[in-house]
């Protein structure tokens, strides 16, 4: 089925067939001129990659947004709270709604930084959650909590920068929202949690995937893009090392490394590229870091399995937006209906992201998936399944200039300061192939614009 969430599209597509070809050029040769990149580490090689997009866009209603909008500003509050509450007393484990082993036993929970306090309580400044559209029955359905270092949101806004130079009409004909204030609203985040300084963005740098973004986002919000080699720890204080021979203070970072290589004292002291100690300057509560070190016990494929319990106990109330059907191979009952029912799940490796560890049970040979079931009984905390979503094709202009079915997700990014503010607008990734249901970018898939729709007057 093709996604239509809108009638709008039949005025976009008018418009587009009015449209002189040369233009789509045009807007092809700025995304070049813009270097806009999402880089591939493949076979241990750097592929420096043009990040492949698509000129139509995602169209969402207002009603539709407000919807998502009420639905992730709830999820994040309970996995806040979550995270608040599994470094500090731990009431969630105690009440017994999840089982403790559970969380003890995962590699992402860091008991090292128990009841280490953190600015205004937020632990989740930057978030975002990966969805997919059922074409039965229950509407939008999540596939994961990203709330370690998620990435894409300076795609979309580069691509309607360019795509509002390009075809202007668009966007006075059509009654789409803005979205260009999410870096001054990625401001305002940092400088709400800001324990005295300047803001920072941590980039590894340019080798990273989305080094594009970290640039970007560094030079529309006003901090300052800094690598590991340009901060520098003195007297449980950070600071930029400036061209100057000065020292400027850093009250926030928001860092675009995963803890392991954030500090080579206290994780991987093989670590190049984080900054010496900066994990005491944390834990003395004179720096904010986006996100808080320790997410990763949240955007843990397993502990995903509980988000909806999550939010029965936080916050007394049923989840607006569903899981999709998940088992949990950790229980016995579980695992067994996996071990039974492989051929129709997808099967999914916690400790993998961006689409690694993936594996659609139909498609494995005999031999494989009693490799696999093995694998799940030596090691079940590992493992999660799902039941596979028919979730909707979405348009896509291909080689030829026709259009084309492709499965598509939808990334949607909140930021959490004065309040839990979820921006309107969005990464939809979809997939090159138009058999696949792989949509992530670091397994070559392309992206495209989603457009918000105002409320009718």
């Amino acid at each position: 089925m093709i996604e239509s969430e809108s009638p709008l599209y039949d005025a976009f597509k008018g418009i587009l067939n009015t449209i002189d070809k040369k233009r789509v050029q045009e807007l092809l040769a700025y995304m070049n001129t813009e270097a806009i990149n999402f880089n591939l580490f493949k076979n241990n090689a750097f592929i420096e990659r043009k990040f492949p997009f698509d000129i139509i866009p995602r169209i969402v209603s207002h009603g539709e947004f407000s919807y998502l909008e009420k639905g992730i500003q709830q999820r994040i509050h309970a996995l806040n709270l979550f995270l608040e509450d599994i470094y500090g007393a731990q009431k969630i484990l105690k009440d017994g709604i999840i089982p403790s082993e559970f969380v003890f036993s995962s590699k992402a929970y860091l008991p090292a930084f128990a009841n280490t306090p953190v600015a205004k309580n937020i632990r989740v400044h930057i978030s975002g959650i990966d969805l997919v559209k059922n074409s039965v029955g229950d509407g939008w359905v999540v596939l994961e909590d990203n709330l370690r270092v998620p990435s894409g949101v300076s795609y979309p806004l580069s691509l309607r920068m360019l795509t509002r130079k390009v075809f202007p009409e668009f966007f006075e004909k059509l009654p789409i929202q803005s979205v260009q204030d999410y870096p001054s609203r990625l401001a305002a985040a940092m400088e709400h949690v800001n324990t005295g300084g300047i803001n920072v963005i941590l980039t590894p740098g340019r080798y990273n995937s989305a080094f594009y973004e970290h640039s970007y986002l560094a030079k529309e919000s006003g901090a300052i893009l800094a690598t590991g080699d340009d901060l520098v720890v003195e007297k449980d204080k950070l600071y930029l090392k400036t061209y100057s021979g000065k020292k400027a203070r850093v009250g926030s970072v928001y860092r675009r490394l995963d803890d392991d290589a954030l500090d080579p004292i206290e994780f991987n002291p093989d670590s190049l590229i984080g900054v010496p100690n900066i994990t005491q300057v944390y834990r003395s509560g004179n720096v904010a870091l986006m996100n808080s070190i320790g997410n990763g016990i949240a955007d843990d494929k397993g502990i995903y399995y509980f988000v909806p319990d999550m939010i029965r106990y936080y916050l007394k109330e049923d989840p607006i937006l569903q899981n999709a059907p998940t088992y949990l191979a950790f229980f016995e009952k579980d695992r067994n209906h996996i071990l039974q029912n492989m051929r129709n799940l997808v099967i999914k490796d916690v400790a993998e992201a961006g689409g690694y560890g993936v594996v659609f049970g139909s498609l494995l040979t005999k031999s494989e998936r009693e490799k696999l079931k093995d694998a799940i009984c030596a090691e079940p905390r590992r493992f999660i399944a799902q039941e596979i979503i028919e979730f909707y094709d979405i348009e896509c202009l291909d080689e030829t200039g026709a259009f084309s079915p492709r499965k598509a997700d939808l990334r949607m990014f909140s930021l959490y300061g004065e309040d839990i503010f979820v921006w309107p607008g969005g990464l939809t990734r979809f997939a090159m192939d138009p058999t696949s249901y792989i949509v992530n970018s670091s397994q070559g898939g392309g992206f495209k614009d989603t457009w918000i729709l105002k409320e009718k007057r």
